[in-house]
């Protein structure tokens, strides 16, 4: 099975596996990384996996939105394009994948700077970390990217140094349901894959706009499970963003991808 086919179930199914991982209040990486919690700038990298994904990612800045950022990404040009998913040694590569919301995140921050010149900003389900390099690149005072995929925290890295970025600091481990963290802003992409995901993410985000005041935007192509869910009747469009070709051709005819704020009614429970 070529690796077209592989995405098309991580975009589809085998998903469901992953935000089971994300919804769960002790969620956390597989066991066979368990240990690796965090990652900060001075912290290197396993040399073999390193000289793998190396190997096995292209450098690329284009077909996407932001061709300032440049990205290891799985492309038609890799092996994995091409070999048995059941090859790869690792989980599921979502952070080798440049998905919409995300591109529409991080366009956005580039082109509006003032989102998040001075503040702080958590990149939440970070994969590539394409949308907390935007915020670096735009000046934010702080910024952690988060992410329950430790390969996803160790191709971050190589993507800030592409970029000529020092790290920022990242956690691996799933912080939905964790007390309210004092965000200046929480950005996420492509989240809203799950219902029950969607529920979880519903909750702990309002609680961090009650909590902390804390700014929260989203991007998102418009995939069904999000535009059905309660969440969507408090969300206001920031913008709208038509999508490369590319993109178009990868996510199976999504055209466009938005950004939206979600500012919750206070008149809502906090669940």
């Amino acid at each position: 099975m070529a690796f077209c086919d592989w995405k098309r179930l991580l975009l589809l199914g085998r998903q469901n596996t992953f935000a089971k991982v994300w919804r769960s209040k002790r969620g956390g990486p597989s066991l066979s990384w368990k240990r690796c919690c965090h990652w900060s700038a001075g912290k290197s990298l396993d040399p073999e996996v390193k000289a793998f994904l190396e190997e096995n990612t292209e450098v690329t800045n284009s077909g996407h939105l932001t061709p300032e950022i440049r990205l290891r990404l799985l492309t038609p040009r890799c092996r994995f394009w091409r070999e048995k998913p059941d090859l790869w040694p690792y989980g599921d590569p979502f952070w080798a994948i440049y998905w919409p919301g995300g591109q529409a995140l991080s366009r956005y921050i580039l082109d509006n700077p003032r989102v998040v010149k001075g503040r702080s900003v958590l990149d939440l389900g970070s994969g590539c970390g394409a949308t907390a390099i935007a915020a670096v690149m735009s000046g934010a005072s702080q910024v952690l990217a988060n992410d329950i995929d430790p390969i996803a925290g160790m191709a971050m890295i190589l993507n800030c140094e592409l970029n000529h970025l020092n790290p920022f600091p990242i956690t691996i481990k799933n912080i939905i349901n964790s007390e309210a963290g004092n965000w200046d802003l929480i950005v996420l992409g492509d989240m809203f894959y799950d219902e029950q995901l969607a529920d979880g993410l519903h909750r702990w985000l309002r609680k961090c706009i009650r909590i902390q005041q804390t700014e929260v935007l989203i991007g998102d192509p418009g995939r069904h499970q999000f535009l059905s869910h309660s969440i969507h009747s408090q969300l206001h469009k920031v913008i709208e963003y038509s999508l490369p070709e590319y993109t178009r051709q990868e996510n199976y005819g999504l055209t466009s991808s938005i950004v939206w704020s979600y500012q919750p009614s206070n008149n809502l429970e906090d669940c």
